[in-house]
């Protein structure tokens, strides 16, 4: 049986179509995947207010998974030109650790999950490849980017 794993960025989105998009996919639970989920500049995202957020708007669950994060220095070596893209894709696989991410995945039902990002798209942003390496794991998950 397939099972469906979103993925969606907050950037350039205000709180009502964030949390409209999550709503109308049927999301359950939203997996925090950002280095600095607590991070002032998030806004209405900033990981205490959104888990607040979702489960009052949207009886929507969160969770932080660090394990699926950028490791330190790797977003800013990218936002400073340091790394291009490819780079960054190779560096960022590298650093997975799966044992991790299975501890902070056990018995997480990724079905009606969706992974959370600051970027607006998913083409160059971690999110799209932690999706596509839970989908080698997983060839049942279908990835579904909200936009």
């Amino acid at each position: 049986m397939m099972a469906t794993l979103f993925t969606i960025g907050f950037t350039r989105k205000g709180a009502e179509r964030f949390f409209g998009l999550l709503e109308e996919a049927g999301v359950r639970l939203l997996l925090d995947i950002r280095a600095r989920p607590g991070s002032q500049l998030a806004g209405f995202a900033r990981g205490p207010d959104l888990q607040w957020l979702l489960k009052r708007l949207c009886d929507i669950d969160y969770l932080a998974v660090p394990a699926l994060a950028p490791g330190p220095g790797l977003l800013d070596a990218y936002r400073k030109a340091e790394l291009d893209w490819p780079g960054y894709e190779r560096r960022y696989l590298a650093e997975l650790q799966p044992a991790d991410i299975a501890a902070q995945l056990a018995g997480i039902p990724l079905d009606r999950a969706c992974l959370l990002c600051a970027e607006e798209g998913a083409d160059h942003c971690h999110r799209r490849l932690a999706a596509e390496w839970l989908n080698q794991a997983d060839p049942a998950l279908h990835i579904r980017h909200l936009r």
